[in-house]
């Protein structure tokens, strides 16, 4: 019996809105390359993907794909129940960044994304803290439609769409911004505001805040008197209040980042089986981004690193324009971004599919390491980024000693593992910008895990280990008693690293 997709679509869509949120339901969402085409959504109406528009990428419930409305609403709630009375709080989306001419593609700034899921260009919001059951007045500010600028650029959210889609209590033109907003923050003792793109403990001066919005809004005469009224003591910081929230991650949040490290552990699975001597690394992060595509991914959190033998001894190697050799390693490090969220998974493996005896006595010393520190990444534990880092080089020197190293002072952290063991992740691939290493950890927090060992070709160090660099890196979602490992998808062990090299897990490169 034949049966069509589209009659099948009404009795999917109702399983899924029935699906409890702390069940994982990625499994029933499909990709436009596989939905029936259904022309009645094209062009869309909004200036992003919305559930009216792009039915095979979001649910009814959600604003962001995987993220609902409400949680966007529980996200700025807290925010201002967080904050003082007499408060405001201004935010102004990414610039758009240009290339030859050419636009990039657009990137949302990510504490404005947290905040509203508005990925628009050319926008702001102002949240005004009052004694409302909701707590706070959201102003939303943005271009809105434009039939001339829309043949050219693509659709805008309208100005009623982004009162009832994005919850805003008013929705204006981002031309009366500098207008509005000198209006609102005479009101406020507080004013919490951040400059985007800016080095966040070192901020420029408030004078460039405007020009962040591309093209200019107004004449520089119009908002100057706005700029110079944010230089006075009531100006704060809104970044740390921001990354408070961020830190941890609800279930929706923790449910997108397993499906974004599912990609990329997969494509580093294919990507291991690609591998072959006389390929280029270049190859291979093509590959490995390809992969990602295919899969949903919007795009690479971070550009990859492909480094084949000596080159795995450079921590940030991202030239990826050599030609892997026979007997050597590749230390890949690389994920993707998917639904807003950042994936970081480092796998080194052998490039012919079978370690040598050296590679595997210095791997196994590596992961073993590893995989004691990820158990440790739980509530209950009560140890911090720096304690947990401390214990990776007690755990890699103990490791060393077993297979030969004789370790002077100095060695292990100047030379052979120089870096830090984590860092958090989410929307952004660091999020660490204000998170203090000497906090213990907590339940709902995720981070990577990330030792390495990285032996020059000197002679205090066993010469069969020269030119050898590793790093086996996982994000970790903190549990209260019990870690879970998100980049599972990832193969690990010696075993499964060969075995998908050799084609033995059945994960075929494309």
């Amino acid at each position: 019996m034949c049966v069509s997709f589209r009659s099948l679509l009404p009795a999917l869509r109702a399983f899924t809105a029935k699906c409890p949120p702390s069940q994982i339901c990625t499994s029933l969402r499909t990709y436009a390359t596989e939905a029936e085409p259904d022309f009645e959504h094209k062009p869309s109406h909004y200036g992003q993907p919305l559930f009216q528009s792009h039915p095979h990428l979001l649910r009814p419930h959600e604003l962001t794909p995987g993220i609902p409305s409400e949680e966007y609403e529980r996200r700025r709630k807290d925010l201002m129940d967080s904050l003082p009375s007499n408060s405001v709080v201004v935010l102004i989306a990414a610039p758009v960044k240009y290339m030859s001419g050419s636009i990039y593609k657009y990137r949302q700034g990510s504490d404005f994304w947290y905040l509203t899921g508005f990925e628009e260009p050319d926008s702001a919001v102002v949240l005004e803290k009052n004694a409302s059951s909701r707590g706070y007045r959201m102003t939303l500010f943005s271009n809105g439609k434009d039939s001339a600028k829309e043949k050219w650029d693509g659709p805008r959210t309208g100005f009623d769409d982004a009162l009832n889609f994005f919850k805003a209590d008013d929705a204006l033109t981002i031309k009366a911004f500098p207008a509005q907003l000198r209006s609102m923050i005479s009101l406020y003792s507080n004013v919490y505001i951040d400059l985007p793109q800016s080095p966040r403990k070192n901020a420029r001066s408030t004078k460039s805040l405007l020009r962040y919005l591309s093209p200019p809004v107004n004449p520089r005469s119009e908002y100057e008197t706005v700029v110079e009224s944010l230089s006075s003591s009531r100006r704060k910081p809104l970044a740390p209040h921001i990354a408070q929230l961020r830190a941890f991650k609800s279930v929706c949040e923790q449910q997108v980042m397993r499906m974004a490290a599912d990609i990329s552990g997969r494509s580093h699975a294919k990507t291991m089986r690609f591998t072959r001597p006389g390929i280029s690394e270049s190859a291979l992060a093509a590959h490995f981004e390809y992969l990602c595509s295919l899969s949903g991914s919007q795009r690479l959190a971070y550009v990859p690193v492909v480094a084949s033998g000596p080159n795995a001894l450079i921590i940030h190697y991202t030239s990826n324009n050599q030609v892997v050799q026979d007997g050597e390693m590749i230390l890949m490090d690389a994920g993707c971004e998917y639904n807003g969220y950042a994936s970081d998974i480092t796998r080194t493996y052998p490039a012919n599919g079978s370690f040598t005896p050296p590679q595997k006595e210095l791997y196994s010393a590596v992961l073993s390491a590893q995989k004691a520190l990820v158990g440790l990444c739980t509530e209950a534990e009560g140890l911090s980024l720096h304690d947990l880092h401390r214990k990776s080089c007690d755990f890699l020197r103990q490791e060393l000693k077993q297979i030969g190293f004789t370790l002077h002072t100095g060695d292990l952290e100047r030379v052979l593992y120089p870096h830090f063991l984590s860092h958090p992740i989410g929307i952004d691939l660091h999020e660490s910008s204000y998170s203090d290493r000497g906090e213990p950890l907590k339940a709902g927090m995720v981070i990577t895990v990330e030792p390495g060992i990285y032996v020059p070709p000197t002679a205090q160090f066993p010469k069969h280990f020269h030119n050898i660099g590793i790093r086996i890196e996982d994000e970790v979602l903190v549990g209260e008693k019990h870690p879970v490992i998100l980049s599972v998808s990832a193969p690990k062990e010696i075993a499964d690293i060969e075995g998908a090299c050799q084609g033995l897990l059945g994960l075929e490169p494309i």
